[in-house]
């Protein structure tokens, strides 16, 4: 019963005339003087990143950096490294973003091509993928040698590839000429294939 009324006593004493906060507004505080922040000279840009297999080094102008290689179109090779180690061929095609390249018969990939018109079936093919150039040697047919590539001047003025073993010149008029008649059978070949097949549809 102590307790009960000791409990009683307690709660007539609280009232809410008694607190101090009550009718009166609460005051705010002044706002606060804006503070000028400086700009940071070279603000942080947040940047994706990617994998390592996915990264492209680019210019200021968007256009991605060409690496240097050692290899051009249309140089026999041989591959020192990976799964077609020891076989040779002639380069077909360069890419100079990633520097890597396309050898003739090396690198296969299967490939399986689904049908383009009603009747046709599909089929698997065989496809030449790139491989880096790093796995790559100038190889010479005379010698039958790898050689790492040098460059010298001759009298004419004319920088030129040379094999550093055999001294063999790479960059000769017969070797462009080579390339520049393949490529003129390429292209015919590509021109006269869309006139057979719009002959065959009359």
């Amino acid at each position: 019963m102590a307790a009960m009324a000791a409990l009683q006593s307690s709660m007539n004493g609280l009232s809410l005339s008694s607190n101090p906060f009550f009718g009166k507004r609460l005051s705010v505080p002044p706002p606060l003087s804006p503070l000028h922040i400086k700009p940071r000279e070279n603000p942080c840009l947040i940047v994706v990143k990617l994998k390592r297999w996915e990264r492209k080094g680019c210019k200021p102008n968007s256009l991605p950096v060409l690496q240097k290689m050692h290899v051009k179109v249309g140089d026999t090779i041989q591959v020192i490294s990976g799964r077609d180690k020891g076989k040779i061929g002639d380069i077909s095609q360069i890419f100079k973003h990633n520097s890597t390249i396309v050898v003739k018969d090396v690198n296969l990939k299967t490939k399986h091509m689904k049908s383009r018109e009603e009747g046709q079936p599909g089929q698997i093919i065989k496809i030449e993928a790139p491989i880096h150039s790093s796995n790559v040697m100038l190889y010479s047919k005379e010698k039958e040698v790898t050689s790492r590539v040098g460059h010298k001047v001759l009298d004419d003025g004319k920088k030129v590839r040379y094999l550093i073993k055999t001294g063999e010149i790479i960059d000769s008029d017969e070797n462009w000429k080579k390339l520049k008649e393949s490529a003129k059978e390429k292209t015919e070949v590509a021109a006269a294939a869309p006139a057979a097949d719009s002959t065959a549809a009359s």
